[in-house]
């Protein structure tokens, strides 16, 4: 056996090079500028007990609990010209009869709310169930002959 037919067990595997340019690109792996990109830098004591007690995510009011409402189902928007397009002339208009012909889409598993808004014309008599309904559309629903039950 010679020395120079011999092999390591394992692998002579170096950490990789980090801050000193090449392939790693601008910040080279250290993040912004300042006392944190510096080689040698620590943060006194002091400074970082202050850190530590600042708001981990800000922008979510002073209770978070009140201040966001997860449990809100959004409203869906709905026009006229949809409605005179895929009703018939005495039909029944409902969120769920809304969700059947694709003109809505379910929201956390269930028929969302619906508002129905007053772009396009009608001309047909419907009746609209458990619907906002705008000031435009409501004038224009009723013209028409049909009728709103909340």
């Amino acid at each position: 056996m010679q020395l120079n037919s011999i092999s390591p067990r394992t692998k002579n595997k170096k950490n990789a090079a980090v801050g000193r340019g090449g392939k790693r690109g601008k910040t080279s792996g250290r993040g912004g500028k300042g006392q944190t990109a510096r080689a040698g830098h620590h943060i006194r004591p002091e400074v970082r007990d202050l850190i530590k007690k600042l708001p981990k995510r800000r922008g979510h009011g002073k209770n978070r609990a009140r201040t966001v409402r997860t449990n809100r189902i959004a409203t869906s928007a709905v026009n006229l010209a949809a409605l005179e397009a895929s009703y018939k002339a005495g039909e029944t208009v409902s969120p769920a009869s809304l969700v059947a012909r694709g003109l809505v889409r379910r929201a956390k598993g269930r028929a969302p709310m619906v508002k129905i808004l007053g772009a396009g014309s009608l001309t047909k008599a419907l009746v609209i169930k458990s619907c906002m309904v705008s000031d435009v559309a409501r004038a224009a629903l009723v013209a028409a002959g049909g009728t709103i039950h909340d």
